[in-house]
């Protein structure tokens, strides 16, 4: 068996073609045919020192040698990949599709880091595309490669092939790939069941009001504005693990924006008027109908932009009466935005603007199944193409999960408004400059000056923690500034009976946010016990709870969760 090795080892060190040139020439030929690097001079990209690339070359031959060795003696192959996790990986024919796939994947990677190209954003594009088109090869993704998959075929007699077809053809109807089967849940049955009242609506928004579930109340309510880009709900999904519920359970009147689910007929709605009609129109309710001028404010992702923006916007007009603000992975400085920015140029903002934002063009809305499907690819083994085998391929039914029920219940965005967000945000970085105009002031976020809770988490590849950390050295106030575990969501929506995960804690604000984090300690389990402590702190007294909802002006209109959210 020893000079069969030598011998497998020896012709393929002869026959193995030069892998490193070879994928040098294929990559500048990519580079030169996508629009995505028109206008740089890629020459110098692919200068890579020739020692380099034969280093490259003999560690790839020296682990193609090592594999031909594995499949001779028939050694297990026992992948970490989990996509080659089950034991039909470890066939000869199946392991070793797997096992090239990872040998050519990594190197393909290893070479990139490789290459001298000095700007940030052709560097994260290329890498971007490289990315896509390894995790799109995987041997796993096809049929007639995946072990697991014809065996399902084998044992259902067929039908996991036409249950997987249904499934393709259901989500080429929605125009999306759903995570989680649209009849898992429904919202107001399952999701978003905590009662309350919808005390007034407007064409951009509904406010709800929530019934109290303790005997007294601070006197301060929680103001909250979700993102606009989902519905409200995964705020209140199911009782458990509902935001509203824990916080009315520890004392707090709650309201809460519902946002509309954008049409065309609401197309011409810029971002003033979701600051003037939309989060400013919530507040004065708020205050209005709790008689309290100090409410405790909350914004979840674009949520707390849109509520950061008009709390600007108040203290312009003179108006400073908050009693706290809290932004739960929320950008301020879109100093990094991650992975999305790879998307974001100025040809493709004034491409929007053209088609949807109404500059020199129609209005129009910006679809929230594009922007689901975009966060879905920027991670697409995790949140792509694991559905794509479990779904069509072996006719698997979506494990029914809250949190991606809620993901697929995107809403629309009006065009004006996205395009302003988009330019001044992702592109320009210029809301935090105190250059801008909104509703009729100047915008400065400096002027915020209230005490401010800033939660990131630490995997989020949506809002990167230490963007998430700048919003420190944005606003003006006392802050405290959390570090959660896991991603953008999961790590936002943990409640504390579950005992999961952990979170980071340093009460010294550091300019440098790794410097805040060597100095962090580590708690175990949920964020919400430290916010809940530190919102107490802001709530006013406890008094009698009030279960009247609205006032003699604002009325209940309909139970929560309301119309609008089952838009």
């Amino acid at each position: 068996m020893n000079n069969n090795s030598h011998a497998f080892n020896t012709y393929w060190s002869g026959q193995v073609p030069f892998i490193a040139s070879f994928a040098m020439q294929q990559l500048r030929q990519w580079v030169s045919s996508n629009d995505w690097f028109s206008g740089h001079d890629h020459t110098p990209w692919f200068e890579v020192p020739r020692e380099t690339l034969d280093n490259l070359q003999m560690d790839y031959q020296r682990q193609w040698g090592q594999l031909g060795q594995q499949l001779l003696t028939g050694q297990p192959f026992n992948f970490d990949d989990r996509r080659f996790s089950s034991g039909n990986w470890n066939e000869p024919l199946f392991g070793s599709l797997a096992a090239f796939y990872l040998l050519n994947s990594n190197f393909l990677l290893r070479l990139l880091d490789r290459l001298p190209i000095e700007e940030e954003k052709p560097r994260q594009r290329l890498r971007y595309l490289v990315e896509q088109a390894i995790a799109a090869n995987a041997p796993s993704n096809f049929l007639t490669s995946n072990p697991d998959a014809l065996q399902r075929v084998v044992e259902t007699q067929g039908a996991s092939l036409f249950t997987g077809m249904m499934h393709l053809a259901s989500d080429l109807q929605e125009g999306k790939m759903r995570q989680c089967d649209s009849g898992a849940f429904t919202v107001g049955v399952d999701l978003a069941t905590t009662p309350g009242e919808v005390i007034f609506e407007n064409e951009i928004f509904q406010l709800i009001q929530y019934y109290p579930q303790s005997e007294t109340q601070y006197s301060r309510p929680v103001f909250i504005v979700p993102p606009s880009i989902n519905k409200y709900y995964i705020l209140d999904l199911r009782p458990d693990n509902s935001v509203v519920k824990h916080l009315l359970e520890q004392g707090h009147p709650v309201f809460i924006m519902s946002w509309r689910n954008f049409g065309l007929e609401h197309a011409e709605i810029t971002w003033d008027d979701l600051i003037e009609h939309g989060v400013l129109k919530a507040l004065q309710l708020t205050r209005e109908i709790s008689g309290e001028q100090r409410p405790n404010c909350v914004g979840f992702c674009i949520g707390g932009t849109l509520l950061s923006t008009a709390l600007a916007v108040l203290a312009a007009r003179g108006d400073h009466d908050i009693g706290s603000v809290s932004l739960l992975t929320t950008f301020l400085d879109y100093l990094d935005t991650g992975p999305i920015s790879v998307f974001v140029d100025e040809k493709l903002v004034a491409y929007r603007e053209r088609t949807i934002g109404g500059m020199d063009g129609p209005f129009g809305v910006f679809h929230g199944k594009d922007m689901g499907n975009t966060f879905s690819m920027l991670r697409p083994n995790d949140l792509w193409w694991n559905y794509n085998v479990d779904k069509y391929l072996k006719g698997n039914k979506p494990v029914p999960l809250d949190l991606l029920f809620w993901n697929n219940d995107s809403t629309n965005l009006p065009g004006p408004m996205y395009c302003w967000y988009l330019r001044h945000t992702y592109l320009q970085n210029d809301l935090k400059s105190g250059e801008l105009e909104c509703c009729g002031v100047k915008l400065d976020l400096q002027a915020v000056d209230a005490p401010a809770y800033i939660l990131a988490t630490h995997d989020d590849h949506i809002v990167p923690w230490r963007s998430a950390y700048a919003s420190t050295a944005v606003l003006s106030g006392t802050k405290r500034f959390v570090l959660g575990a896991s991603g953008h969501i999961a790590g936002v929506i943990n409640p504390p009976a579950k005992q999961k995960r952990h979170y980071w804690t340093n009460s010294r604000v550091t300019k440098n946010p790794d410097t805040w984090f060597k100095g962090a300690e580590q708690q175990s389990g949920s964020w919400w016990n430290d916010w809940f402590v530190w919102l107490a702190k802001h709530a006013g007294e406890r008094q009698t709870a009030v279960a009247d909802m609205g006032n003699a002006q604002h009325p209940p209109l309909e139970p929560a969760p309301g119309r609008y959210v089952m838009q």
